[in-house]
C-alpha cells in the first residue's frame, strides 16, 4: 500500500512539474508574439495565417454579399493620414483590399506604410462609391486634381479587421 501510495505522489508531482513546464514555453511563445509585434483591436495570434497567395484565391470564390472570417498576413501599401482609421494591403498582382476597423474600436500608427500586418476577421467584396473614394483619396494625401479625377464606383475587396498584429 505504501508503494502504490509513493507512486502515485511521484506521478502527480511529475505531472504537475510537465504541467508548468508547459506553461512556461506557452508563455515565452507568447512573449516572442509580443516582442515582433505591436497589437492593435483584439488580441490575436499569428498561428495559423493564410498567406496573401492565398488570399487572393479566397477573395476570388466570393460573390457580392459573401463574407467569410479569416487571417492573412501581407503588406501595408497606405495608411489613413487623419487617424490611421483604415489601411489598404497588398495582394499578388490586383487591386489592393481596403480594411477598416470593427466597430470603429481602433486606429492604426500612420507611418505603418510597408511594414508587414496580419489581419483576422471579415472579408468581403465591396462597391465603393465615388465619395466615398475621393474622401479616402484626400486622406491619403492625393492632388485635387487626382481627387476629381475619380468618377466611377468601384468594385474592391473589403475587410473588416477585429485584430491587428503590425511587425516591428
Amino acid at each position: 500500500m505504501k508503494n502504490l501510495m509513493l507512486v502515485l505522489v511521484v506521478s502527480c508531482l511529475i505531472s504537475c512539474n510537465q504541467k508548468k513546464e508547459n506553461d512556461n514555453m506557452k508563455a515565452a511563445t507568447e512573449e516572442n508574439v509580443d516582442a515582433n509585434y505591436e497589437s492593435y483591436g483584439q488580441e490575436i495570434s499569428p498561428k495559423g495565417t493564410f498567406s496573401s497567395s492565398v488570399m487572393l484565391e479566397k477573395y476570388e470564390s466570393l460573390r457580392g454579399g459573401d463574407t467569410i472570417n479569416v487571417k492573412f498576413d501581407t503588406k501595408i501599401n497606405s495608411v489613413c493620414q487623419n487617424k490611421g482609421c483604415w489601411m489598404v494591403l497588398e495582394l499578388p498582382g490586383v487591386d489592393d483590399v481596403m480594411v477598416k476597423f470593427e466597430n470603429y474600436g481602433f486606429f492604426v500608427p500612420k507611418d505603418a506604410m510597408g511594414k508587414d500586418v496580419i489581419v483576422r476577421g471579415k472579408a468581403f467584396i465591396e462597391e465603393t462609391t465615388v465619395e466615398e473614394q475621393r474622401h479616402y483619396a484626400e486622406d491619403a494625401g492625393k492632388s485635387i486634381d487626382e481627387v476629381m479625377a475619380i468618377s466611377e464606383p468601384e468594385k474592391k475587396f473589403g475587410f473588416i479587421a477585429d485584430g491587428v498584429l503590425i511587425k516591428k
